[in-house]
């Protein structure tokens, strides 16, 4: 794709004699129509004023370029904001003024490339001004990623957009190679991003304009230099009042940043294990507000860095209340900090510590987002940082951590990509680092919760194998340990997230392994924490998300055992947590398809368990347009995963209404939903067995089944399920 520097001649397909791009190009009422997706409208707002702002050099303005003669302004731009209505199409001001632009700018991001107005607007634009011309400004995301299989969400660019319209706006099934500049922080950057837009639209090279610019400012600077000469002359008489001013501002000024620098070290340290966001907000937000009133450019290195970790504070706080859009815009420009105190000094630890942390919170936002392969990717850069502070300083244990750390992650992501072989390894090195680290200061919280992390890591992964006495030992000793942590007075919090967590998965392997009772006491030991945590902080998005599942697999696990009232009760407190999440943002995929998903099918069993069939039905069939949609939006393997478990409750609720042809069509929806060849977890494969069972394939199902026997799975819902099928299937048999 190629960067905006010139705006190119015509393409043969839409030129008659090579003429430049505005040779006829009708009167334009506005000089650019500015598109986006309400999501990006931060960026709009910048945009649109820096466009509007922006004064074409002198030397320049009124010379014939390659779109004409180049105006003094680019103005007026036309900013659509259409979005923050609830409008059925395109209104009349918005044809017009498409119509009437000369230039169409579009901000692309994921959230663009699945707005449908933005796309319609690039679709009206290429059709009824094949003359003008283009322009894409990127903002999130990835070009084309939509043609690489399995990161089809990054794709930043609208449909219409990679597509190639003909010289009388039709479309083609040609791909299009649109003008863009790149205006995220790591790639051209705000500044040059602007200057490449500007460029392309006035005709003229780059560089051309990067040098005027650039005079333009030189000129400016030489002005004021000249003015501040005579102004020194007039108060010359004032200099010793001056300087005993400024050694009393400087001093004031390390005052405050030594405050600062407490305020995001020792005191974060000591307020963050009380999980107390709206304190940790304001340290933040006063640490922020000190240097947004300084200049930047007069910063220190030291104060650069501090106004990138109170970035990254708040970046953190924003994605603790389940605001990710908001906490991407803060990690993005820290991330652009601490990215150019790296660039002056690569191999200081400090910076290259402080930029990991960023790489690290940025991937985080895209993994939340399902963006797994753009997560990854920052994922391993993350770790290429780790390695390089520990072969500079091998025996810094806070060095050791972070590698520690960048292993965990990265096998998170793995497991995540069903790479669970790859992931066990990793975390089990990653183990020994963390094992090392605590034995050596058993009284150090960090090494500790390094410790619990790997031995959850390694027991997550040991499930998906299959593995599940392994996964069940390392679950039991990280409950151990946090057992004697949570036992300290004041513990951390997050011992406490970690402890909820740990019960929960404990709860699900005893299940699996065919102990009721264990795994009910262990996920009434995780609601209960769960719920605690919330109590404490109610506004914290995080804790709530993984407060919610324990309350949906105890439902299951008490249904399961008969305990039908208990079970709606379990039932009722998880999808509630369920709903109000996913109306909170619904691009975190956990929120929006996960726990959504695991809400109706357990609603679905428990109408079933009262004869409500018709009630049964309805959220059967609420679950297949759900995950319909998912995999129309995003067709991954988990997509197809979750798709075939809805036929299969689908399936299974048909069984139970007494409709035996609803339920093997059903099934054999779901057998063409599920991923052919995919590694398969433990319960995916009892699905399986399940699905094959209803469809009479019973050597298939045997098979499967004589695996799961091997693994020692014998979970109740799936032993319950796969009876029921077997009963119909016999009866059917015998009439």
């Amino acid at each position: 794709m190629p960067e905006l520097a010139r705006v190119p001649e015509w393409d043969r397909d839409r030129i008659d004699s090579g003429r430049p791009r505005a040779a006829n190009a009708p009167a334009s009422r506005y000089y650019a129509f500015l598109s986006y997706s309400h999501h990006d409208e931060a960026m709009a707002d910048w945009l649109h004023g820096a466009i509007e702002r922006f004064a074409v050099p002198p030397a320049l303005a009124g010379r014939e370029a390659g779109n004409g003669a180049i105006p003094p302004r680019l103005r007026p731009i036309f900013r659509d904001r259409r979005e923050l209505a609830a409008a059925g199409n395109l209104s009349d001001e918005i044809r017009d003024a498409l119509h009437g632009s000369r230039f169409l700018i579009v901000l692309c991001s994921p959230a663009a490339a699945q707005s449908r107005w933005t796309n319609a607007e690039i679709d009206m634009f290429k059709r009824h001004r094949p003359d003008g011309c283009v322009l894409a400004a990127i903002v999130d995301g990835e070009p084309f990623a939509s043609e690489i299989p399995g990161r089809e969400a990054e794709e930043c660019l609208p449909a219409a957009l990679r597509q190639k319209y003909d010289r009388r706006g039709r479309p083609t099934a040609k791909r299009a190679e649109p003008l863009a500049a790149d205006l995220r922080g790591h790639r051209d950057g705000k500044r040059m991003g602007l200057l490449k837009l500007v460029a392309g639209m006035l005709g003229v090279g780059l560089d051309e304009l990067v040098q005027r610019d650039t005079l333009r400012r030189q000129r400016r600077m030489a002005w004021l230099a000249a003015a501040s000469l005579a102004g020194m002359a007039v108060t010359n008489g004032l200099a010793i009042a001056a300087f005993d001013a400024r050694n009393a501002a400087s001093d004031q000024r390390r005052e405050a940043e030594g405050l600062v620098g407490f305020m995001l070290g020792d005191l974060r340290d000591k307020l963050e294990p009380l999980g107390r966001l709206d304190v940790l907000d304001a340290v933040g937000a006063r640490a922020l507000g000190y240097y947004q009133s300084q200049d930047k450019a007069a910063l220190s290195d030291e104060s650069l860095a501090q106004r990138s970790r109170a970035l990254t504070l708040m970046g953190g706080i924003a994605s603790s209340r389940g605001d990710l859009a908001g906490a991407l815009r803060r990690y993005q420009e820290a991330l652009a900090g601490t990215a150019e105190a790296l660039k002056r000094s690569p191999d200081d630890p400090q910076r290259i510590f402080d930029h990991a942390q960023n790489v690290f919170w940025v991937s985080d936002i895209a993994w939340q987002r399902g963006q797994i392969g753009q997560a990854e990717a920052a994922m391993r850069d993350y770790k290429r940082l780790a390695m390089q502070l520990v072969a500079i300083e091998p025996g810094n244990p806070k060095w050791r951590m972070e590698r520690i750390y960048a292993d965990s992650n990265l096998g998170a992501i793995l497991v995540e990509t069903r790479r669970y072989g790859e992931a066990a390894a990793i975390f089990q090195a990653s183990l020994g680092g963390a094992e090392a680290l605590a034995a050596a200061a058993p009284a150090n919280p960090a090494y500790q919760k390094a410790l619990s992390e790997g031995l959850a890591w390694l027991a997550e992964a040991r499930e998906k194998e299959g593995r599940l006495d392994d996964a069940l030992a390392q679950r039991e000793r990280q409950i151990a340990l946090l057992d004697r942590l949570l036992a300290a007075p004041n513990a951390d919090t997050q011992f406490k997230k970690q402890a909820m967590i740990a019960h929960r998965a404990a709860g699900r392997l005893y299940a699996m392994r065919g102990d009721l009772s264990m795994g009910l006491d262990h996920l009434r030991d995780s609601v209960a924490i769960g719920a605690a945590l919330m109590r404490a902080e109610p506004a914290n998005a995080e804790w709530a998300g993984f407060a919610a599942s324990p309350y949906i697999d105890l439902g299951e696990l008490q249904l399961a055992a008969g305990q039908t009232a208990e079970a709606g009760v379990s039932a009722r407190a998880g999808c509630d947590i369920a709903k109000r999440l996913a109306a909170r943002d619904a691009s975190v995929k956990d929120w929006r398809v996960d726990l959504r998903s695991a809400c109706w099918s357990l609603r679905a069993r428990l109408a079933l368990a009262h004869g409500a069939t018709g009630e049964a039905r309805a959220l059967a069939a609420q679950l297949a347009i759900l995950a319909r949609a998912e995999l129309t939006r995003n067709p991954s393997i988990d997509a197809r995963f979750a798709a075939a478990n809805a036929g299969l409750i689908g399936g299974l609720v048909a069984i139970a209404a007494g409709d035996p042809a609803t339920a093997r069509t059903a099934f054999w929806t779901a057998l063409a939903d599920w991923p052919k060849g995919a590694t398969e977890t433990p319960v995916q494969t009892a699905r399986r067995v399940v699905v094959l069972t209803g469809l009479a394939k019973a050597a298939e199902a045997d098979t499967a089944a004589a695996r799961l026997e091997a693994f020692g799975f014998r979970q109740p819902t799936y032993l319950r399920d796969r009876q029921l099928v077997q009963k119909a299937i016999k009866e059917r048999a015998r009439s």
